[in-house]
């Protein structure tokens, strides 16, 4: 069962995705021929009375097949007769949904059970921040010139230091100050930490939690471009610290073994990582289509067909080759949770 909720998870990711594409298509007037969930072979379809929905075997993706997406029809109600403005609205859609998802996910959590805050609560004796002069109300704001949206920027920042001394800006009183701490690595926790608690938002309104979800979203953006740049200068651990599509199905029955919002904390984390994924500028994904769409719309020339078929051609075959390099990394090198 907690791996079905995890599939089912997993797939809300997917669906909310191609829901934004397909739902910017239909008020731009573009014509969707097919709008799928998951890839490859369908174990399910319906013609719809202009649209075909289908559910595909592998739960890896999904995707909205637009009429003239892929080169110039004569019709207008095709994608590439719409203007740029109007094709890089559809495009970004997707993106934009996993963000929505996210905050619509986050501020229910909050809502119920709270959030923590940046100010803090408690200074354990003896600590590094105890002998740093941090004092309870001290709210931090950056972390080595990083600004600190949540309290899990903080601790992330600590950790991925690695032991060395950072830099801590904190607010006292209205007056900013910094002071430089060097983390101790606790054996119990497996971690470097600071010796802090922070104070608890206790039945935060609606307004409130909103607020909160937004500076989530900000934090997990923040973190998954500082993973991404961890992974491509080769920081990152690819065998303990990078998984693909089983490592995160393990992720989220573990998740979902704990608790259903556990599992949908999750899905808000996956959600804003898939989103900022998309945006990257790679051939393939929504951020690469924007590009070529912007250089149309600086230009006002647009980019030959065959240069876009072959630039989305070469981009899906590597990013197939990576997805297919990771599973099978997870399979031989698994995550341990």
């Amino acid at each position: 069962m907690n791996y079905i909720l995890a599939i089912l998870g997993f797939g809300l990711l997917i669906i909310v995705h191609e829901f934004g594409h397909f739902i910017a298509a239909k008020l731009n007037g573009v014509k969707v021929v097919e709008f799928s969930i998951g890839m490859g072979p369908k174990i399910l379809s319906h013609q719809g009375k202009e649209t075909r929905y289908s559910i595909s075997l592998l739960p890896i993706g999904g995707y909205v097949q637009m009429l003239g997406e892929e080169e110039a029809v004569d019709d207008e109600r095709s994608f590439s007769a719409k203007s740029p403005l109007r094709r890089i609205s559809i495009i970004l859609a997707g993106a934009f949904m996993n963000f929505v998802l996210a905050i619509v996910i986050l501020s229910t959590i909050f809502n119920i059970f709270g959030f923590a805050t940046t100010s803090l609560d408690r200074i354990e004796a003896g600590t590094p921040a105890a002998s740093a002069g941090l004092m309870p109300g001290d709210r931090i704001t950056r972390v080595n010139g990083s600004k600190v949206f949540t309290n899990s920027d903080i601790s992330v920042g600590v950790n991925m230091n690695k032991g060395k001394k950072i830099d801590l800006e904190y607010e006292r009183g209205g007056l900013k100050d910094t002071v430089t701490i060097e983390p101790a690595y606790i054996e119990d926790e497996g971690r470097y930490m600071i010796g802090v608690y922070f104070k608890g938002e206790e039945n935060p309104s609606i307004l409130s939690s909103i607020k909160e979800s937004f500076n989530e979203t900000a934090s997990l953006i923040s973190q998954t471009f500082k993973g991404l740049k961890m992974i491509f200068t080769g920081e990152a651990n690819l065998k303990t610290d990078v998984g693909g599509p089983v490592t995160i199905i393990k992720m989220s029955a573990g998740a979902a073994e704990v608790g259903v919002w556990n599992l949908m904390k999750l899905v808000a984390i996956l959600s804003v990582s898939i989103a900022v994924f998309n945006l990257l500028p790679f051939p393939a994904l929504d951020g690469g289509w924007a590009v070529i769409l912007f250089i149309e719309l600086i230009t006002r020339r647009k980019v030959p067909d065959k240069i876009v078929g072959a630039l989305n051609t070469v981009g899906f075959m590597l990013l197939i080759g990576v997805m297919i390099l990771v599973t099978i990394k997870d399979i031989i090198f698994p995550i341990s949770f």
